[in-house]
């Protein structure tokens, strides 16, 4: 299995998906079409899932994100939390807000209702 590597443009978020349990979402993410963008990432996460490390850690690093996004980190969230149910697997996210942004802060609280994964809100300033 192979690292996927998506580099972050103006309208893109990078992301950085590793065989070996650690998953990054960093930037902005207001694709023109988010389902054809995320797709390579739902097909990453599928064969993943079939040899998923023990634990698996999750960093959304995202400054903002529209509504056709939101649907596809749903989805994201949602394929980690059947590898989190399966047998000896942790999937665990760490949520980056910063500090005073209360709509990232409720977006993070939001999923972390929806998914039974475990999430951690992490604060963050402009110094971080």
């Amino acid at each position: 299995m192979e690292v996927l590597e998506i580099p972050n443009t103006a309208k893109t978020p990078q992301i950085s998906l590793n065989p070996n349990g650690t998953l990054l979402f960093k930037g902005r993410s207001i694709p023109e079409n988010s389902i054809d963008f995320y797709r390579p990432v739902m097909d990453w996460l599928t064969e993943y899932a079939r040899e998923a490390q023990p634990l698996t850690t999750v960093e959304m690093r995202l400054e903002y994100f529209n509504t056709s996004s939101s649907k596809c980190i749903l989805d994201i969230f949602k394929r980690l939390s059947l590898i989190h149910e399966l047998p000896g697997k942790e999937v665990q996210v760490k949520w980056y807000f910063f500090s005073d942004d209360e709509d990232m802060y409720e977006s993070g609280n939001d999923y972390s209702t929806i998914v039974k994964i475990p999430f951690e809100l992490v604060p963050y300033t402009s110094e971080d």
